[in-house]
């Protein structure tokens, strides 16, 4: 292994205070030598911790609540007008997505429904639109399943993205993707999980997977981006697979596409 510039520095010291001759007249001048050698090995002890800091700072991640506010921005800064559909083995439920800034709007045909979401600054609310009123989605249906598939009602709401105390537990990777990985535990015992592990991409701030554990702390469900798109020079997600687990064994007990389609 080579040495370090450090150690060439201290050796170089060390082996000319051991070669120097104990000549009266010199003391003065090997002095000076001492004194400016120790001076420029402290100046590169300096330099090199200096350096070793300033990558240390720059490696550092972001805050969680830096990294969810990202998360929310990208979320609420999109505009959509696009066709979709959960689909759960032969059942194909359509839909239409559209989006003005921070509100989202999903249009369900068969039954019926139109159920739109707002993110605000300080949270998200869930509402249910009809031909005469937009009122908000009572909490009591959170749980319940869109037709049959994966997907509930309070997982379109994304009230996890304001969930206090979140922490960043480290990096990963995502479909090739560098993720943040974060925890999120739940505020009340109310919520749809006890905790949510969130993958987050570093670079754009999309969602990349979620995992939602039960009250017991087992997991439960799990989202994970299978592919995404290009539309309009923008990348949008194309499929994201949703599987409902059995708390224990992760056997799936249902698997549901949300798929995206491009426009034309």
């Amino acid at each position: 292994m080579r040495p370090s510039l450090v150690d060439k520095m201290k050796q170089n010291l060390i082996h000319e205070t051991a070669a120097r001759p104990a000549v009266r007249h010199d003391k003065k001048r090997v002095a000076a030598k001492q004194a400016i050698n120790a001076i420029s090995l402290v100046l590169i002890l300096l330099l090199v911790l200096g350096n070793s800091l300033t990558k240390a700072v720059a490696d550092a991640p972001p805050s969680a609540p830096e990294i969810l506010d990202q998360v929310r921005l990208q979320q609420s800064q999109q505009q959509l007008d696009l066709q979709g559909q959960l689909r759960t083995g032969a059942t194909v439920i359509p839909f239409r997505m559209t989006q003005t800034g921070p509100v989202i709007r999903y249009t369900f045909a068969n039954p019926p429904e139109v159920l739109q979401l707002r993110l605000g600054e300080k949270g998200s609310r869930l509402d249910l639109v009809t031909e005469y009123s937009t009122k908000k989605f009572s909490a009591s249906r959170l749980d319940e399943k869109i037709d049959g598939t994966g997907v509930t009602y309070g997982d379109l709401a994304l009230k996890f993205l304001y969930w206090p105390n979140a922490q960043v537990i480290g990096a990963d990777s995502i479909r090739t993707r560098d993720c943040w990985k974060l925890r999120l535990p739940a505020p009340g015992k109310d919520a749809q999980y006890s905790s949510v592990l969130l993958w987050v991409d570093k670079e754009s701030g999309a969602i990349m997977q979620l995992e939602g554990y039960d009250k017991t702390g087992r997991l439960a469900k799990r989202f994970e981006v299978v592919s995404a798109q290009k539309i309009e020079g923008r990348w949008f997600l194309k499929q994201m697979r949703i599987e409902e687990l059995e708390p224990g064994t992760n056997k799936v007990l249902v698997r549901t596409y949300l798929e995206i389609k491009k426009p034309g």
